[in-house]
């Protein structure tokens, strides 16, 4: 599959029906498209079978309950509806991506509750989220960008609007010829990536920001059993800016990313060393086990 992702061949799953992709549309008063009232999952499936699923479709009706818009669907109910959206693409090594969003309805202003909450699953075939750089190491640029403080905003949600600051970041990288950026929070402590979460290593420890202005990845997770499991130490600490000189090797963590390491940060280089190229070649068996 590739080109545009408007125009493409398959079916996505869309309120309960498979509809054709070039089909599933939304009307342009839909409230999330003005509004930003929308919570989304990106998952990946492995030999047929999505890693964590229900930890995601869990993680996704928390995200509605985060903006008060309950999702109508369980977690069963979810897990069925992604199940049947790979089978019915003949997929089995696929990006999954389950979205949740007020539409168009009753109202149209800030207030949204008497609009209904629609669902949609799609897949499609993603390989490496920073291309060569899963294995040479990415760059990344530094964002002028800071994620928000939480109580300005539900920042432990997956809420499609707190990506905005993400995306302009991320051009903003493109454009110096980056993978990525790195964010500090609103504090001006390492945050995360745009869409992954980061590690460090200093002196045989692993050092993760504290996420408590930024979403807990379930990668992140995964990474830090995988890490105690050998009997590594894994700080989890507010990191300030100064520190990351200090630094002996990076790496990024999230669904899309999986376990990619990271050569430089703006100034700041890192070595792509055993530790990162072992835990993501762990991560890689435990995925497709």
């Amino acid at each position: 599959m590739a080109g545009a992702y408007d125009d493409r061949n398959g079916v996505i799953w869309l309120d309960g029906e498979m509809v054709n992709w070039r089909d599933a549309n939304v009307h342009i008063l839909t409230h999330a498209m003005h509004y930003a009232s929308s919570v989304f999952e990106g998952e990946r499936a492995y030999n047929g079978k999505i890693f964590k699923s229900r930890l995601h479709s869990e993680r996704l009706l928390k995200s509605g309950e985060y903006l008060d818009m309950p999702i109508p669907w369980t977690v069963d109910q979810i897990e069925a509806a992604k199940v049947e959206t790979l089978k019915a693409n003949n997929l089995t090594d696929a990006y999954v991506r389950v979205l949740a969003w007020r539409g168009a309805g009753l109202d149209m202003g800030v207030a949204a509750a008497r609009n209904p909450v629609r669902m949609a699953v799609a897949v499609w075939e993603w390989g490496n989220y920073y291309g060569d750089a899963k294995y040479q190491g990415a760059k990344l640029d530094i964002s002028k960008w800071r994620r928000p403080d939480p109580a300005t905003i539900p920042c432990f949600a997956k809420a499609s609007g707190l990506y905005m600051i993400c995306t302009m970041s991320k051009h903003a990288a493109e454009a110096k010829g980056c993978s990525d950026a790195m964010m500090y929070d609103y504090r001006g402590y390492v945050a995360e990536a745009t869409g992954a979460n980061i590690f460090f290593v200093k002196d045989g420890a692993v050092h993760t920001p504290l996420p408590d202005a930024f979403l807990n990845g379930i990668t992140r997770q995964t990474v830090i059993e995988l890490l105690k499991a050998r009997g590594i130490e894994v700080i989890e600490r507010h990191i300030q800016a100064h520190e990351l000189t200090g630094f002996e090797q990076c790496w990024l963590t999230g669904t899309a990313a999986e376990v990619t390491p990271v050569g430089q940060i703006g100034d700041y280089t890192f070595e792509v060393g055993d530790l990162v190229r072992s835990i993501s070649e762990e991560y890689e068996a435990l995925v497709r086990a």
